[in-house]
């Protein structure tokens, strides 16, 4: 089986990497001469846009997925018309746009911070009187790793902020005083068959995600599977689909969905019986879902501009480097490492061992 991927970043690849044992070949689409992903495959280089590629993409293949969900909903909705996409154009045009993701949440009782669809600063204005600060702004689309917004905390912020972020349309989120950061990785096959892995504690720094650490039996657990599951199910949804929270008095609120394999779930690597990745192509190509049960206790750690020394990372114990072959860049992700310990206390210590070679 050969799969059609639009980008060719580091998820691409580890899609590949996943696949590859499974016998499935991979083709990307994507307009970076040096897209990380395409040593694993063919890599068609072209905008997203382009319909010639598109169509020849399609072609060679025997069905689409997508990396990441700055891929116009356009585009997967030109393909389909020639071969299967997973996730579905109508999965993708929600889960990017902000106001969609956030609308949908509300009609499906999930709850979420007060929001308002901006689209000039005199919405802006309005929705902070009604709303309050402190409070986010954000671009409905295309905004990720902490860009494309901006926290306001005084009505001197406000001032001017709607040109700031590009005059594009807006959603603002009053702030929550959350007490932690979770996200839950689900996967729903063809064919409905739906399996969650174990919610996991997040810590970012400057709105990159620097700490994934797979929990231990969560209270808020079914709680975060309940939501997920009526939105895979109000999508028809296929694929692997993140579903990041925050923990709020001792319940949820829904921060956003990512319609992809995810950042907080590369622990499941060497961490969980079968892979997000794996999972993620089991489910678009028709294949019987793996085991999301743990295998120990894990974590994982971004690598953030640069890779520490290779041999000293290797050098830890229990500890699996993941580099991306990205070039080096401020702000890039560029490798992560995951971990896999017997128990917690051991777990910790080893986190402590990498995160001293990142600030090192």
């Amino acid at each position: 089986m050969k799969i059609g991927v639009i980008g060719g970043g580091q998820l691409g690849r580890m899609l590949a990497l996943a696949g590859t044992p499974l016998g499935m070949n991979f083709a990307f689409l994507d307009p970076a001469p040096d897209a990380c992903a395409a040593p694993l495959g063919e890599h068609l280089r072209a905008d997203y846009g382009d319909q010639e590629h598109l169509r020849q993409l399609a072609d060679e293949v025997d069905l689409v997925t997508f990396e990441f969900e700055s891929v116009p909903a356009e585009t997967v909705a030109f393909l389909s018309q020639f071969v299967p996409v997973y996730p579905s154009a109508e999965s993708l045009r929600i889960a990017r746009d902000r106001w969609f993701e956030k609308s949908m949440f509300k009609d499906l009782g999930i709850p979420t911070p007060s929001f308002a669809d901006i689209q000039s600063q005199a919405d802006l204005d309005a929705a902070v009187a009604s709303i309050g600060l402190p409070a986010v702004l954000k671009t409905r689309t295309l905004g990720y790793d902490g860009k494309g917004q901006k926290v306001l905390r005084t009505a001197e912020d406000v001032v001017g902020t709607f040109d700031e972020l590009g005059s594009v349309p807006c959603l603002l989120e009053g702030f929550v005083p959350f007490t932690g950061e979770v996200s839950l990785i689900a996967v729903r096959a063809r064919d409905g068959e739906t399996r969650f892995y174990p919610l996991v504690h997040n810590t970012h720094e400057n709105g990159i995600l620097r700490l994934s650490v797979a929990s231990e039996d969560h209270l808020l657990q079914n709680l975060a599977e309940d939501y997920a599951g009526r939105v895979l199910k109000q999508l028809d949804y296929v694929g692997v689909l993140a579903f990041e929270f925050f923990e709020v008095d001792g319940g949820l609120k829904a921060n956003e969905i990512a319609p992809r394999v995810h950042n907080s779930g590369h622990w499941t690597i060497e961490g969980a019986e079968c892979s997000q990745f794996e999972n993620h192509l089991r489910a678009v190509a028709g294949l019987p879902l793996g085991s999301t049960a743990k295998v120990g206790e894990s974590a994982m750690l971004n690598f953030i501009g640069e890779v520490p020394a290779v041999d000293k990372v290797v050098a830890i114990d229990e500890c699996h480097l993941h580099h991306y072959g990205k070039a080096f860049k401020v702000g890039r992700k560029v490798g992560h490492a995951t971990l896999r310990c017997d128990d917690m206390a051991t777990l910790e210590q080893k986190i402590q061992q990498v995160e001293a070679l990142i600030k090192g």
